[in-house]
């Protein structure tokens, strides 16, 4: 059967966390928002939930990982979001962008963010 890939997209996706290294980071916590792209592969044309990635369980799942367990880095919390997509044995590609809109960063700026992109692993 021949796989039909996909890309999906879920774009915006904000939580509160307490993330970083500042000890104030970590009482205070702040906004961190999430984008996340999919490559799916799908070998079913079936239109049916089931055959595809329920991307409103996947932003669940991504509030959920930004709201638990504290870290120093985005780095780390934009590669845990990565593995919260490959959750999905359909998902062969996650890249993840995470964004720190109130970074404690002592100048104007617009954004700052990390995107990690992450692999499913193939079995020799």
């Amino acid at each position: 059967m021949t796989a039909q890939h996909l890309t999906i997209t879920l774009s915006g996706v904000s939580a509160r966390g307490f993330h970083g290294v500042l000890a104030s980071e970590r009482r205070d916590g702040q906004t961190f928002v999430a984008d996340a792209v999919l490559r799916v592969a799908r070998t079913s044309t079936a239109d049916d939930l089931d055959t595809t990635v329920d991307y409103g369980a996947l932003a669940l799942g991504l509030v959920a990982a930004i709201e638990r367990d504290p870290v120093d880095l985005i780095e780390t919390l934009a590669g845990r979001l990565a593995d919260v997509c490959l959750a999905s044995p359909l998902v062969e590609e996650a890249t993840v962008t995470v964004h720190k809109p109130q970074a404690p960063i002592a100048v104007a700026f617009g954004d700052v963010a990390v995107t990690c992109t992450k692999r499913r692993q193939v079995e020799p």
